[in-house]
Parts: C-alpha cells; structure tokens; sequence
C-alpha cells in the first residue's frame, strides 16, 4: 500500500510539471511570464489559463470518480496562482477551481480551502524584497537554505525563502487539518489511510512543495530563455547599426577625397559633387530599417554613380537587368553601394578608357539573385583569396549578411585580371525574410572564390 501511495505522489508531481510546460508553450503566456507589473486584464488572462489548466485536471479526477487521484492539483494551482499573479488570480483560481468539487462531490470546504491558498500565496509574492526573487526559490532545500547561507545572502532574502517554504508548508497543513476536524468528504486529500505512518504524511507534504516549485522553476527558465532572446536580438542590432555606422563614414571618406582632388582643377564639377553628396546625405540619414526594397536600393546606387559619373564623364558607365518582380523584394539596405563602389574604385579607375558596371537581379526557387559585374583590371589571384577579410566594404557587407541570414545566403566573388570581377549575392527571398529578432547568430555563410 505505500509503495502505491507513493507512485500516487509522483504522478501528482509529474502532472503538475506537465501542465506548467504546457501552459508556457503558449506564447501569450509567456509574454505575460516575462513581466511583472501587469495590468487588471493581464491578470485576469493569467488565472484563466492556470483555471483551465489545473482545474481541468481536477476535473479529470471528479470524472473518473477519484480513480485518477494523483491528477487533483488544484490546491498547488491556486497557490502557483498567488505567487505568480498575486491576490486576485489567486482568489479567483480559488473560488472557480473549487466549484465542481463543492457542486458535483459534495467537497463544501474546497472553496473557502483553496481560495485561503490563493490569497496566501499573493500574500507571499507581497513579501518578496525583489519580485525577482519568487523565480529563484528552488525545488530542493538545501539549495534554498545553505545556497543563502553560501552566498552571505541579506537577512531580508534568507528569512524571505525561509517563509516561502514555511508557507508551503502551512498551505498543506491547513488541509491537512481540515481533514482531521470535518467529516469525510468535505475535502479532498491524498494521506495515508494507514495510520501511523509519519514517513508517508511526510513525504505527501513534500509532494505539494514539488508541485509548486517545479512549475515555478519551468516558468523560470522559460523566462530566462525569452530574455538571452532579446539581448541577442539587441546585441545583433547594435551590431548592425555598427556596421552601417562603418559603411556610411567610408563612402563618406571616398568622395570627400574626390571632392578634394575637384576642388582645385575642376571647382565646376566639385560643386556638382557636393550638390549630389548632400542628396545622398538626406537619404542615408532617412534610412533606420535594416531592410529596404531592392527598387529603393537601386536608387541610392544610381545617386552614388552620379557622382563617379561627374568625375569619370562617358568614360563610366551602368547597366541594369532587373527580372520582372524583383524590384519590390526586400534586401539589406546598403549591401550594393559598397560592391559598386569596389568595382568603380578598383576595377574602373585604372583604365583610361573607363568601363561599364553591370547590374543583375532575378528571383529562382524562392531565392534573390544578386550580380555586379564589371570589366575592368580585374583582382590578382593573391588579393582575391584576402577580399573578405581585408576591404572595409566587402567585408562589412558579408558580416551584415552573417548577422541577417546566419547561413541561409551566399556571397562569392570571381575575377580574372585584365578581364574584370564579377561579385554575386544569394538571399531568400521576400517571403522567406525574418526579422534580426527572431534570428540567432550563426557562422560565417558560404563564400565561393574562384
């Protein structure tokens, strides 16, 4: 008989881990978890799931007739309710949960029993000297009581988990009490029948600290998890705002050093330069999104070419092939200028008689195809292998990838000397964007150099 009664308990323990792991799927939930101070309506959601939760399990025992008693955890919900909401979800956890007992068996002190559980529990997140504290109660105890004493914890904290145990205690013990005085029935209890059996009363007041604690510590992890989410996410947009802070002052450089050379052998033109610098300037200081469409893009490049066409003349030139519905796909913002500029800068600058930069874009198997040719010098087999790591351009805009698409693109670059370089980008495409939000980082993507 006691080894059925304690397979009973662990049941009881299991179920009420189980319904915490699977209210904390529920992405609603979890954002209300992850706060706090919440609001009347918040608190209200909050109750409803633990009422639905829990007290579907006690359900589940009036049902089949107390064959399935360990599935009785409306108790431990009330108080979890308290705890994690404070009086009023552990109120009305209280009253709504002990309603099918009182009305269908007949359990008349369920209500008032359940109901003092919850406020109990409220009480108890009252208490905390920091409402981070009810998350760090741990199942075990010498992890609460020696981990305190350890660490040379405040004495507000060490009495503070001391009570909270005390309060777990003191919840079952009032049921345990209200057994002994009233008649059979008036509540639901998992004791012993046997009497005399002080290690398995023991060991039921254990059972209904692990069901309280465990799901509190299920939901503390998930809080944890959602919150290394967000500095990640907030780590990778400070990053690219570096990086788009480091792409901007180098274009900005470059033709400033153009704009100097104008200055004295050409004031006309240098003036043109300026002119056209301070309408890009204007766009650049418009841009916050990560993302921006390809159409918009392109205009960006072809007011950056503006430029290098005052300076070059006829001797520079651009071509576009953009396949029908390409225009309107997402892309990073600023990830062609710089590859535009490599090709003007290295590729085009040197020849006398200047060159075209040619553009393609087109979209296959739901993926972005991007393509900047151009036909001047080219880049020496030994510079190429270095390009990623070594220009400020190429390099930012391959990181931007990284961080946007972890290993779902791909950026190669192919030259001959002599015959010019050709640089290639493959993204998803539009429906396959997600947010930096939602994305981890990953590894370097997958760079072909041939």
């Amino acid at each position: 008989m006691g080894e059925q009664h304690l397979v009973i308990l662990l049941v009881k323990v299991a179920v009420a881990a189980s319904l915490a792991s699977l209210l904390v799927r529920f992405r609603a939930f979890k954002a209300v978890l992850l706060v706090e101070q919440r609001s009347l309506l918040e608190r209200l959601g909050l109750a409803g799931a633990i009422i639905v939760a829990f007290g579907g399990a006690l359900v589940v025992r009036l049902v089949t007739r107390n064959t399935y008693k360990a599935a009785d955890v409306g108790l431990e919900g009330c108080l979890i309710a308290g705890l994690v909401g404070g009086y009023v979800p552990g109120l009305l956890c209280g009253v709504l949960i002990s309603l099918p007992s009182m009305l269908f068996a007949g359990e008349l002190l369920s209500m008032p029993l359940l109901a003092a559980v919850g406020v109990m529990g409220g009480m108890l997140r009252d208490a905390a000297p920091d409402p981070e504290e009810i998350w760090s109660v741990s199942p075990f105890l010498d992890r609460n009581i020696y981990r305190t004493i350890r660490q040379h914890a405040d004495r507000p904290i060490f009495f503070y988990r001391l009570w909270f145990l005390l309060t777990l205690v003191s919840a079952e013990g009032v049921r345990y009490l209200g057994s002994q005085i009233f008649p059979a029935g008036a509540i639901f209890h998992l004791y012993p029948p046997e009497a005399g059996r002080p290690g398995l009363m023991a060991v039921t007041w254990l059972s209904t600290m692990f069901a309280v604690l465990l799901p509190i510590k299920i939901w503390a992890n998930a809080r944890v998890e959602i919150r290394l989410e967000e500095q990640r996410r907030l780590a990778q947009e400070a990053q690219l705002r570096a990086l788009t802070s480091q792409i901007n002052p180098h274009f900005l450089f470059n033709t400033l050093n153009s704009i100097a050379s104008l200055v004295r052998t050409n004031p006309d033109t240098a003036r043109q330069v300026i002119h056209k610098l301070s309408s890009i300037l204007r766009r650049l200081m418009r841009r916050h999104d990560n993302f921006t469409s390809l159409r918009e893009e392109l205009a960006f490049v072809e007011d950056y070419l503006s430029i290098e066409i005052v300076r070059f003349g006829d001797k520079l030139r651009f071509v576009r092939e953009v396949a029908d519905g390409s225009l309107d796909t997402m892309v990073p913002s600023m990830v062609l200028q710089p590859i535009v500029e490599n090709s003007v800068k290295h590729g085009l600058s040197g020849k006398v008689e200047g060159g075209t930069v040619r553009f393609r874009a087109w979209l296959a198997d739901e993926r972005l195809h991007l393509v900047v040719e151009d036909d001047g010098v080219g880049i020496p087999e030994a510079n190429l292998a270095k390009l990623f790591q070594q220009g400020i351009g190429i390099s930012n805009v391959k990181e931007r990838l990284q961080v946007l698409f972890g290993t779902d693109f791909r950026m190669w670059i192919d030259s001959k000397p002599g015959e010019g370089t050709r640089t290639g980008i493959e993204i998803p495409s539009q429906g396959q964007l997600a947010p930096v939000a939602t994305r981890s980082r990953a590894a370097a993507g997958t760079d072909t150099v041939s």
